[in-house]
């Protein structure tokens, strides 16, 4: 299941590179490690920078928006999306605020029990179902806590030891020499992955994860009034951590199906209606099947004109959250036979010399009725 890379930055899917860099940016300078010992704000420092790695990289962004997680796939998130930051990717925040890598203060190991990463899966829905909202059963293929070890990682009573490569401090450190004479740097340890301790003796269906894979039902309540895009957030529904830590947030994303016959706009909804010429001259009355509330009359007036609009006030989608709904446009076709028998063909003669003085003439475009054929060529060729 794809984590939400952009909820974790908290930005939108057309955030521009610069829009990226100013999220991580804000975001690292209260969560990182040597600003925050805490373990839950190192935890969250290494989601925000895997997600500002993964957005930055075109190939991983479009795997994104394609539905997919780029970091499940073995280049970093390890099955579970629990990606280090050591190598390139701690050095980031470096390359944006300097320091960290020449003698700087030793950081904490980050400990074993993490945070679950955000979630994020799609849900298709009808337009009745987003007009009145729904309650959808999902299955999902998430990490849960491991039913043998309880979120441990241990095989029965054992117990984990500090870790012999870095001493228990989650990092090792190695001196180079330069032309600016020595440089300490740190990274993080190959053997313990940053803990500070090792579990010599892992539980047997969780190799020490603290986690397995899973299916298992959700629900999710879907309120009215939602549009395509838009997300419902499910508190800790997602992923439980490594180490047996708490679960994250699992976010359904909207996925609004095209209708038959309205065509959304907003909370109004627009629909067109054929009238035969004859029926459009004398007037009538439709039937239209509304989103809500059923069948409902349209009335046509006599004498209606191609391309006019009948409105029903209130009989749109609802607003989110509201008891307000919005309205139903109706746009009027008015078809013209094409074909007549002799019978038709002789009355619609007799009606034309009863009128005798309607006469098919060219239109001025200054005298030209609103909303005709001038007035859409003058909207389009002046910009209105």
């Amino acid at each position: 299941m794809a984590r939400d890379y952009y909820g974790t930055l908290g930005v939108g899917k057309d955030a521009s590179d610069q829009e990226l860099k100013r999220a991580y940016r804000k975001l690292a300078r209260e969560l990182h490690p040597d600003v925050n010992p805490d373990e839950s704000a190192q935890a969250r420092f290494r989601e925000i920078s895997t997600a500002y790695e993964v957005l930055t990289d075109p190939e991983k962004r479009r795997v994104v928006d394609l539905g997919g997680d780029p970091m499940e796939s073995g280049g970093g998130g390890g099955g579970f999306g629990n990606a280090g930051f050591g190598g390139g990717l701690g050095d980031v925040f470096e390359a944006f605020f300097g320091g960290g890598a020449q003698g700087g203060g030793q950081r904490r190991p980050r400990g074993r029990v993490q945070p679950g990463a955000a979630s994020l899966l799609r849900t298709r829905l009808t337009l009745e179902e987003c007009a009145t909202g729904v309650t959808k059963h999902i299955t999902v293929e998430t990490a849960i806590l491991c039913d043998v070890c309880t979120g441990s990682g241990t095989n029965g009573n054992s117990k984990p030891v500090r870790c012999d490569t870095c001493g228990g401090a989650g990092e090792v450190q190695s001196i180079q020499r330069s032309f600016l004479g020595q440089v300490m740097t740190s990274r993080q340890c190959p053997t313990c992955r940053g803990a500070g301790e090792v579990i010599p003796d892992p539980c047997r269906k969780c190799g020490g994860d603290g986690r397995v894979r899973a299916r298992r039902e959700i629900t999710a309540r879907i309120p009215a009034g939602v549009a395509n895009g838009m997300r419902v957030r499910l508190a800790s529904q997602g992923e439980v951590g490594p180490g047996g830590g708490p679960a994250g947030d699992l976010h359904v994303e909207v996925v609004e199906q095209q209708h038959d016959v309205f065509v959304r706009d907003g909370d109004d909804l627009h629909c067109s209606i054929r009238i035969p010429m004859v029926d459009a001259a004398l007037g009538t009355s439709v039937s239209v099947d509304t989103i809500l509330g059923g069948p409902t009359e349209i009335t046509i007036d006599a004498g209606t004109q191609p391309g006019s609009v009948k409105t029903l006030r209130g009989h749109g989608m609802p607003k989110l959250r509201s008891g307000v709904r919005g309205d139903l446009h109706a746009h009027l076709e008015v078809v013209v036979p094409t074909k007549l028998d002799a019978k038709q063909t002789d009355l619609l003669r007799d009606y034309k010399g009863l009128r005798d003085r309607e006469r098919a003439e060219v239109v001025s475009s200054q005298t030209a009725a609103p909303g005709g054929l001038f007035s859409r060529l003058r909207s389009t060729f002046s910009g209105r």
